[in-house]
């Protein structure tokens, strides 16, 4: 292992300042954030560090970039190697404390895949949202009987203890909206509007319930027609979230049948940010999106 260079210490101070009291997914970049800026004012190179932990070089990338949830023994062993002071370690401790904290869906876990768990950490800590779909109206935006009825078409050898479980986490989660947070930008293909989950109440209350969200200061909807052709909007849904804390400034969620990609790559970034701007430019207006969506209730009575 090589040794490590020589550090002139400085004044002792908070390594930042934490006047409010950070989310656990905003405390493990924050921590991930001063991790690899003590390493990097030692001179020190990812593979030098990788053994402090016992681990990967992939492993320190992952810690420092926020993605994965710290291990108090790979912080502080990395904190003594680093030579951090005492205030330094005080802050550290208290990101741990935060970064650990069980969150509230801690308690649907039976019915929480991993992915998901950590997409509700980050929309917590979000200062913006792009949500674009193709299929379905996105789960922050689900009604109580849209969510059942995604859910059983879904899962459909659930019982029906574990569907209302899940429909009850996916509208606990809609409580970010209510609180200081993130704006929220919603793509939506037409094709959404028409495709029926349930019978025709269902659809007119998820409609309808589409239509209140326009007065939401919050959320910004767009309806992308089906006439706009193939090639205009993605193929897939897409989930661009960005933050503002200090740590990675964003990333993007791309959900698949099993489990969920997390993008942070930067060429990544700049093809799915790309193809989210040519949505947004392909959406219609904000009038012409309301029109449409009370033109889709219609259909159903």
């Amino acid at each position: 292992m090589p040794a490590l260079p020589e550090h002139q210490p400085g004044p002792v101070a908070p390594v930042l300042p934490l006047d409010r009291e950070p989310g656990r997914e905003a405390a493990g970049r924050m921590l991930g954030r001063e991790l690899r800026g003590w390493r990097e004012d030692r001179g020190l190179t990812l593979k030098d560090v990788a053994p402090v932990i016992r681990g990967s070089v992939s492993k320190i990338s992952r810690l420092e970039r926020g993605e994965s949830p710290p291990k108090q023994r790979d912080v502080l062993d990395l904190a003594r190697h680093y030579g951090v002071g005492p205030e330094d370690m005080r802050t550290i401790e208290r990101l741990l404390q935060h970064a650990q904290d069980c969150e509230w869906y801690e308690q649907y876990s039976d019915v929480t895949p991993g992915f998901l768990k950590r997409l509700i950490q980050l929309e917590g800590d979000a200062a913006a949202m792009c949500i674009y779909e193709n299929m379905v109206v996105p789960g922050l935006l689900q009604t109580r009987e849209y969510a059942r009825q995604m859910v059983r078409a879904v899962m459909p050898s659930a019982s029906a203890a574990e569907v209302e479980r899940v429909v009850d986490l996916r509208i606990r989660r809609q409580l970010v909206l209510d609180r200081p947070g993130p704006r929220v930008t919603v793509l939506l293909d037409e094709s959404i509007l028409r495709r029926r989950f349930g019978n025709a109440d269902v659809m007119r209350g998820q409609l309808a319930h589409l239509l209140r969200a326009f007065d939401s200061a919050k959320v910004n909807i767009r309806v992308i027609e089906m006439s706009r052709g193939y090639g205009v909007a993605p193929l897939y849904p897409i989930t661009h979230l960005q933050f503002g804390d200090g740590g990675p400034a964003e990333l993007v969620y791309v959900e698949h049948i099993n489990g969920a990609n997390y993008v942070t790559r930067r060429r990544a970034l700049d093809d799915y940010r790309n193809a989210l701007t040519r949505a947004r430019m392909a959406a219609t207006s904000l009038e012409k999106s309301r029109d449409m969506i009370r033109e889709a209730m219609e259909q159903y009575g």
